[in-house]
């Protein structure tokens, strides 16, 4: 299969021809047909995130079951599905308590071959590790079933991948992680694909005010379309006492979808007494976050974060493409390029240079 390679972080991907195995117990080989380009993969490219090498990036995908191996009992050759980077056992006691996104598992072997196994993927002869259990800039991927949830036929691929990862993350810590209630207000720093999907969940929430930030006004414009109510630009002053002023002292709910330190902090600024702060950035390894002791026992503000915007993604996912199908939530507009596996390196480097006009760029495999 064709498969865009990296080698060394920063460097441009190269499309290469890998070898693929024969679904063993439990795993399912998907013909790719879609995938989004997602920050999270950025964070690897750069070398900001520690990854092995060579490796397929890519976890934002979604495709066909061409073949299933024994004991699968999820999908069927022809299934479309949706993958996703927080498989679940279903026997840890976070999984048997309802909280599957950090099944103790996820970072562990559980949803890999064996070191004596043949390895799924093989590169000029040489075994390569998978990358998040997926590694989907490849036209197939061999997985567990525990990573797959199968879908409508009638929802669109290109739509379909996206909530495999920045849409749950975002509507997803807005109904599961804060459980924003319906009339209070919200504040969403970062407008890229996971804000913008943060602050469409907000307005399904039925929350009142909804506010968004960010430096670029091309991306506050777009904010609006999925939800915003109102803009602030750091530019033009304090982020923090622009909200407050909106808010007549404060929000009751804010998300970090940056990453940084300075942004995880305002979050927590910009609340009122009893105000939730969620962040679901990626803030690097060693970087630590720094507020007010006090504020956090006297006002009683929460900070927390939300991986995968604690998703029960089998139960959700289906709920999501409900809610696309009645044109609530806004996967068309979140699209912004459809391009080829070839042209991965520029679509990574338009996320680099956080270029205003890019939400998700999708791969397209036909």
């Amino acid at each position: 299969m064709k498969a865009a390679i990296m080698r060394r972080p920063g460097e441009p991907f190269s499309i290469e021809e890998v070898a693929i195995s024969k679904p063993g117990p439990r795993e399912v080989l998907v013909r790719v047909k879609a995938a989004g380009v997602c920050h999270s993969d950025v964070h690897f490219w750069s070398g900001a995130f520690p990854v092995e090498t060579p490796v397929i990036l890519g976890h934002e995908s979604a495709g066909i079951v061409e073949q299933v191996g024994g004991m699968v009992s999820h999908v069927k050759p022809g299934d479309h599905v949706i993958s996703i980077l927080s498989p679940f056992c279903g026997v840890c006691e976070h999984c048997l308590t309802g909280h599957m996104s950090v099944c103790h598992t996820v970072h562990g072997d559980e949803f890999q071959r064996g070191a004596d196994e043949q390895p799924r993927l093989a590169l000029n002869g040489a075994g390569m590790r998978q990358y998040l259990q997926l590694s989907s800039f490849a036209e197939q991927m061999l997985v567990h079933e525990n990573t797959l949830c199968k879908i409508d036929p009638e929802m669109p691929f290109d739509r379909a991948c996206l909530i495999g990862c920045g849409v749950i993350t975002g509507v997803g810590s807005v109904f599961h992680s804060a459980k924003v209630e319906p009339g209070s207000t919200v504040a969403i720093i970062g407008c890229g694909g996971v804000g913008l999907s943060t602050i469409n969940g907000a307005a399904i929430a039925g929350a009142s005010r909804i506010i968004a930030i960010d430096l670029a006004d091309e991306k506050l414009d777009m904010a609006r379309t999925f939800g915003a109510t109102h803009t602030v630009n750091p530019k033009n002053g304090d982020p923090v006492e622009q909200v407050k002023e909106l808010t007549d002292g404060g929000v009751h709910y804010s998300f970090e979808a940056i990453g940084l330190k300075q942004t995880a902090e305002q979050a927590v600024a910009m609340l009122r007494p009893r105000g939730v702060a969620t962040i679901i950035g990626m803030i690097s390894p060693g970087v630590n976050i720094e507020v007010p002791g006090i504020g956090l026992m006297v006002q009683e503000k929460r900070l927390q974060g939300a991986i995968m915007g604690s998703n029960r993604f089998r139960i959700d996912f289906p709920r999501l493409i409900d809610l696309y199908m009645q044109g609530r939530l806004k996967l068309d507009d979140l699209i912004s390029d459809r391009i080829k596996l070839e042209g991965l390196t520029q679509a990574m480097q338009n996320l680099v240079d956080n270029k205003a006009s890019v939400a998700r760029q999708v791969i397209m495999f036909d």
